[in-house]
């Protein structure tokens, strides 16, 4: 009887793990590929920018800086809205051969959100010549915290595994903070000051479509996408 029960466990474990291999992204040739394009709105009156006062090396971090967190352009659109589509396939998703780069100019993270391949290797640059200090918050990849005075101008940070969002921040500064986006496929988006967003080459069929703002929270869109067409949406986020 423990010998059975020992063998039921090892073959739910085997199943759990060839399921898991299942609902990994697979890469495949896109001949026929749709595009999903559009933009993200603020719903209702856009908020003025938020500012936020400086408190340390004024001398180079300036005394004010805008808040980030929700940026909303003249016509309602917003910046730096995650658009993720949910494809179990499609085109490969390769490392690029330069590496990404994340710099704190003027005791700013530029950009404020960071996208990139799952497996890339972040160049985090300290072009102020100060003291700085780069502090990543991770659930699944390793957590970073390392200190980046002027004489290291550049230290690297490997991301292996999918993750968003990490977040970013300098407890040097306390007003610096960003996210990093380790995706998982290449059909991952970052709207522009306008709101706008474009993803190419999807295979034609129905997806769900995650869409995210740090201030704003998550949403879930539907879409669907035919063979060598565009899509477009027009899609809002609130305040809750």
């Amino acid at each position: 009887m423990r010998r059975e029960l020992v063998l039921s466990a090892i073959a739910l474990v085997a199943m759990a793990a060839v399921a898991g291999r299942s609902a990994a992204y697979e890469a495949v040739a896109v001949t026929d590929g749709g595009t999903l394009s559009g933009s993200v709105k603020f719903d209702g009156a856009p908020p003025a920018p938020a500012k936020i006062a400086v408190t340390k090396d004024p001398e180079v971090c300036g005394k004010e800086k805008v808040n980030p967190e929700l940026l909303v352009g003249a016509g309602g659109g917003i910046a730096n809205v995650l658009v993720v589509v949910k494809a179990a396939k499609g085109k490969k998703l390769e490392v690029p051969a330069q590496n990404p780069l994340f710099d704190q100019k003027t005791c700013e993270f530029n950009p404020h959100i960071l996208v990139f391949p799952a497996g890339s290797t972040i160049d985090v640059q300290n072009s102020d010549g100060i003291l700085h200090n780069i502090h990543t918050t991770s659930q699944t990849n390793p957590s970073a915290n390392q200190a980046q005075p002027k004489y290291k101008p550049k230290i690297q940070i490997k991301v292996e595994k999918p993750e968003w969002p990490i977040k970013v921040q300098c407890d040097v500064h306390p007003w610096m903070a960003g996210f990093w986006v380790s995706a998982e496929t290449p059909y991952v988006a970052l709207t522009d000051p306008s709101g706008a967003f474009k993803i190419a080459d999807l295979p034609p069929g129905d997806y769900d479509v995650e869409i995210w703002q740090e201030k704003l929270g998550k949403k879930t869109e539907k879409v669907s996408i035919k063979a060598k067409e565009e899509t477009k949406v027009d899609w809002k986020l609130s305040k809750s």
